[in-house]
Parts: structure tokens; sequence; C-alpha cells
């Protein structure tokens, strides 16, 4: 069975969550992983040339969150990038060499303001609705709350293995510890980018607001009244390892505030399947002049395999 069509909007904004092989917790939080992961991220940005903004962030032991916008299907090539490095990268400090990612990401089109807000508070809940730790700011992991509350922009390192291999066999290469050596490393900055709907808020009252989304999330906890893990167990976990239990969820088509914001949604979801269907029908009856609707992904046509036309 193959996966379900995506479908980018002109430009649009995009809740994205991808998942670690197995929910394996390859991701485990820690001063190295997070400046790893942290350049890995800035310079698919700053690789992306103003067509995707971040939001907000978040990166779990085993998954992580991102809340973006994206011009047309920007956000594909976008992904491709931050996924394949990451997979490079952290799979080489975690010393893991299989499959890195479980499945497709998903990246579910956002709706309305109330539906951002509200994706922005899924993200600065982590580790706490989880009960890993105790208050947002707890959490070990990489996550865009300093950012939020204090400067936008935020420098890491970018390992750039290019310029180690350009090297090789020369005695830099005989001096360093490995390939998150600091000779290689480049600095790169992150920026995170305010909601569009908070854009005419000053910087205190924007802060004001994520402290009000953290204490909920904290009050809801404390409510539950359960144990919490606590940072140093997080941090004590092994990266390869499987958890037995997964929590699973259908991803939404989207995120609204209305049902008729959703029903509107399926019904353009609708047309464009059936739009692309009729276009890849008539590609595979030889008629490549078919338009497939705007970015959109056309099947790729194998020149020995294209179907002559009588």
């Amino acid at each position: 069975m193959g996966w379900p069509l995506r479908m980018f909007q002109e430009e649009g904004l995009y809740f994205v969550t991808s998942r670690c092989f197995q929910g394996r917790l390859l991701l485990r939080p820690s001063t190295e992983m997070n400046e790893v992961v942290g350049g890995v991220l800035a310079r698919a940005v700053q690789h992306s040339a103003g067509t995707v903004r971040l939001h907000a962030f978040t990166f779990a032991s085993n998954h992580f969150h991102l809340l973006v916008w994206a011009r047309g299907a920007a956000l594909a090539s976008f992904m491709q990038y931050l996924r394949s490095n990451l997979s490079k990268k952290v799979g080489r400090l975690v010393d893991w060499s299989g499959s890195f990612w479980e499945r497709r990401y998903s990246a579910e089109p956002v709706l309305d303001d109330t539906a951002l807000v509200g994706r922005l508070r899924y993200v600065l809940a982590h580790g706490v609705k989880e009960g890993l730790v105790e208050r947002s700011v707890e959490w070990p992991g990489l996550t865009c709350l300093p950012q939020l509350l204090g400067s936008a922009r935020r420098v890491f390192q970018w390992f750039n293995w290019t310029k180690r291999w350009n090297k090789r066999g020369s005695a830099d290469m005989a001096e360093e510890r490995g390939r998150f050596a600091e000779q290689w490393a480049e600095p790169v900055e992150l920026e995170v980018v305010p909601l569009p709907c908070w854009k005419g808020l000053g910087e205190e009252e924007r802060q004001r607001a994520v402290r009000a989304l953290v204490e909920e999330v904290e009050a809801e906890a404390r409510a539950r009244d359960k144990p919490v893990l606590g940072v140093r167990a997080v941090r004590a976990q092994h990266p390869h390892t499987r958890p037995q239990h997964l929590k699973r969820s259908s991803r939404p088509l989207g995120h609204a505030s209305t049902r008729q914001a959703l029903r509107e949604l399926r019904e353009q979801y609708r047309t464009f399947v059936a739009a692309f269907r009729e276009a890849a029908a008539r590609w595979g009856r030889g008629d490549f002049s078919a338009p497939f609707p705007p970015f959109s992904f056309p099947p790729r046509v194998v020149p020995d395999r294209v179907p002559r036309v009588l």
C-alpha cells in the first residue's frame, strides 16, 4: 500500500512530526546531542534560503516536532536535508548504523490562529505531559523554549564533514579526535520566528503569552499527581533502547479550531487526489502533457519504459 499523497499550499503553516526507527531513543538528550541536532536544524533552515521559517521545535528522545511556515513544496526538500543529516550525524554519535527513521514524516497544515497557538502549546508541553520532567524548562533535550523566553537567535556548531574529508591524510587528520572534533565545527545561527498571529505583540507580550501556556501545561500535570521520571533518568537511558509500549495515534489531515475548516480541507484534499490520479492515468497512457496539481510530485519517467503512443 502506497503512502498518502502530500498536498502543499502555495504557502502555509505546518505541524511536522518524525519518529525514530521502532521508537528507539536515538535522540536521547545530552550536551553533545543538543549541539549536533541544533547545528543540523540551523543548517537546514539556512539551506532553505527563506522558503522555510521555523516557529517552534522540540526534540524528544525518539521523535521531534516542528512548527514551520513553508512556501510551496519547499518543506519536502527541507525535511529531506534535515532528516538525512540527522541520521548520518546522530547515527554516528550514538553508534547506530541501521535505519534511523521509522516512516515518512507527517506534515499537517495548521489552518487558523487558535489552532496555531494550540500546536505551540503542544510543543511546549513535551516532557511534562509525558511525566518525564516536572517543568518545561527542565527538559534536557533541544527545545525552542529558551529562545521564546529570551533571544530568538542561538548559535550552534555545524560539523563540516566535507572539510574533514578534503583534509584526509593530512597532519590535522592524525591529530583530530573524530568527526566531532573542534576543527570541523562551524558556527551557524538558528532563529525562531514569532508566530504570524503574534507579530503585532511586543517581545515582552509574546514572552508572557509563552509563560501562560507553560503554566497551563504544568498545572495540568500537577493535577494528575503522577510520579516524574526526572532529568537524570532521562539522560541515563541508552539510545538503542526500544520502548516496550509506544503511543500511536492516527495522524489528522490538519489542525483547525472549527469543524467547517476541517471539512473544507478534506474536500480540497479529495479534489487534489482526484486531479493527481487523473494526470497519473494519462501519463500511464503516454500522454505527458497532462498537468499535475501545483506543488505535487509527478511520477518519474524511465525512458526505456515509456509507453509508445500509436
